[in-house]
This record gives structure tokens, C-alpha cells and sequence, in this order.
């Protein structure tokens, strides 16, 4: 079958599974800032291909890399991906203020500088305004035409905490996703990762443009976001696509069943996303939110204990199984 699409990973917090400190999304941030700080061209080119290895392993075959950490660091990671066989699109993060030194360019002519020399490289590239936080609206908007004019994936950051919502609201008088229309960087192609605390109004906006939402169960668990509106996004018709994001859980089966694990809880009832479609979110709505036609398959073993015996592969695959039947090698 087709091997599953990782739409948002940051590779480098695979060093931080399985640690609890921090009590908040905001408290754990700041010990991801400390390990960012920390990383060099040949630490990524090292720990990127183990951590890309541990993906191609788990059945994803393709992977959308959120990086911030330079343009060194952005050219080892592919390096890392291609050596462990995972296609990857580079989402490089524009980064106008907040974060660390790093991660900052002076200007969106420099961010579209460094795209185009990725581009250049023979690099898979897509446009990442990293959040409303990181980019005014000047950025957003500058950012947003050229990834139209050049027909790019866009991908952003929103809506995954309440305080970021409230700093918004503050600056600007409206929501995130609100600012992302406003500033035209909702499309066709647009991406918003998380959209956890979206509004109805927010949801309409996206569906409107034809934009989809990349749900990362896991991580979103792990740092107490909350619980994305899957049912709320579903029944407006809005794509979705999964990404493990921190990378705390490397299993893309993990990801799908929560996904229908929390449109159960919220709605008090079953099936709510057939295993067919949840399989499609898995591989071809990441592969679209990536804008990418073609990565590797992953073979399905059949005769696992997990699987012998069953009629229905497809449901005893997402909802009872682990990434233990995959195989892409």
C-alpha cells in the first residue's frame, strides 16, 4: 500500500522523548530552545538520519521537515533523509522575531533568498511562515504572494495554544487563522498545522480556501494542547493529514487511531472516520499537503499475530495494530 506521509516533523525533539519536565507547553519550549541552540550541521546529519531511519522503519516513507535551525543544518537534514531513504520537502520557517537568533532572518527577501538557493540545490522546498507569533503581517502577506506566484505548499503554524490566540487577538484584533486570510496566505495549498483551538469561523475560512490541517496527535498529547476539532474540521470537508511533529512516538497507525479516538470521545460515539479514509489522511493527504505524486510503499504483513485472521485488514490495521506490521525496506 502507500507508505505513509509524515506532513510535520521538527526531528531534532526526538532528544526529547520521554522527558517530563516543563509544566505546560510554554515551560517545555523553553527546554526545546536550550537543545536547538545546541545543534550544528554534523549533530543534525547524525541524529536526523537515525531519527529518519526510525521513520522509514515505522512505514513513513516521505516526511515534511519544519526546520528553523539555518541553512547548514537544512542542507544535512536532506542529507540525512536521502541516506535513510525517506523523500523529504524542506519546510523552511521564516522567522521575523521571538525564538532564538537562529531561526531569525532580517528580512522576507532574505527568507525567499534562502528558499530559492534550497530550490536551487535541487531541493524540495515549500514556503513556512513559522506562526502569526514569529511573522507580522508584512511577512505573511510578502510570503504568501510568492508562494502563490510560485505555486509552493504553504505551511503554518495555528491555533495550537489558547495564549497564542489571546496575543492575537491583542496585537491584531482578530485570530490567527483570521490574520492568515487577512494576510492571503490561505489557499489550495496552504497547510495550517494543529488548528487545535480553531473556531467555527476559523474552520470556515479554511474550508473556504481549499486549506488543510495537519493533526499531530501525539505530540499535541504529549505537551497538553488540547484536543483537535476532528469532527468539526471532517464534516466542513477539510482535508487532513498527520505529522509526529516532536517526534515523542514514531508510529503513524498511533496518530490515525487517535485521530478517531478523539472524534469518539467528543462525540460520544463510534465510527466516526472509516479506516479507508483515515488510511488516505495517512498517505495521500500528506502527500497533497507536501505537493508531492510520488514516495516509496510500505508492505503490510499479513500474517502478523496483530493481523492473521481477520476479514477486514483495513480496520484491524488502523485500529488494532501497531507500525510492528510495517515494512518499506
Amino acid at each position: 500500500m502507500p507508505g505513509f506521509v509524515n506532513a510535520h516533523s521538527h526531528a531534532f525533539q526526538r532528544a526529547l522523548r520521554g522527558r517530563a519536565e516543563g509544566g505546560d507547553f510554554w515551560e517545555w519550549r523553553n527546554l526545546m530552545l536550550e537543545l536547538a541552540a545546541s545543534q550544528t550541521p554534523a549533530t543534525v546529519r547524525t541524529s536526523y538520519e537515525e531519527t529518519y531511519r526510525e521513520l522509514r522503519a515505522a512505514g513513513y516513507t516521505a516526511v515534511g521537515e519544519f526546520h528553523y535551525l539555518g541553512l547548514g543544518e537544512a542542507r544535512a537534514a536532506v542529507e540525512a533523509a536521502r541516506a535513510a531513504g525517506v523523500k523529504i520537502v524542506l519546510l523552511l520557517a521564516a522567522y521575523a522575531r521571538g525564538g532564538l537568533e537562529r531561526f531569525r532572518q532580517p528580512s522576507p527577501a532574505d527568507y525567499l533568498r534562502q528558499l530559492e538557493a534550497l530550490g536551487e540545490d535541487g531541493i524540495d522546498v515549500a514556503a513556512a511562515p513559522h506562526s502569526v507569533r514569529a511573522c507580522p503581517p508584512d511577512w505573511l502577506t510578502e510570503i504568501g504572494r510568492y508562494a502563490e506566484r510560485e505555486l509552493l505548499p504553504l505551511h503554518v503554524h495555528a491555533d495550537e495554544q489558547p495564549r497564542e490566540i489571546e496575543e492575537c487577538l491583542a496585537e491584531h484584533g482578530v485570530r490567527p487563522i483570521e490574520l492568515l486570510a487577512r494576510a492571503g496566505c490561505l489557499s489550495e495549498r496552504t497547510t495550517v498545522v494543529h488548528a487545535t483551538h480553531a473556531s467555527d469561523e476559523e474552520l470556515d475560512l479554511l474550508a473556504d480556501a481549499g486549506a488543510r490541517v495537519c493533526v499531530c496527535p501525539t505530540t499535541e498529547a504529549n505537551l497538553g494542547d488540547g484536543f483537535a476539532p476532528v469532527e468539526r474540521i471532517c464534516e466542513r470537508g477539510i482535508g487532513v493529514c498527520v505529522g509526529s511533529d516532536s517526534n515523542v512516538r514514531i508510529d503513524p497507525l498511533e496518530e490515525l487511531r487517535e485521530l478517531e479516538g478523539i472524534a469518539r470521545r467528543a462525540a460520544g460515539r463510534r465510527n466516526i472516520l472509516s479506516a479507508e479514509r483515515l488510511l488516505c489522511y495517512g498517505a495521500d493527504e500528506g502527500a497533497g499537503a507536501l505537493g508531492i505524486d510520488a514516495w516509496d510503499d510500505v508492505a503490510v504483513d499479513l500474517e502478523h499475530r496483530s493481523l492473521r485472521g481477520h476479514a477486514d485488514v483495513f480496520a484491524a490495521l488502523v485500529f488494532g495494530c501497531s507500525a510492528e506490521v510495517l515494512s518499506s525496506e
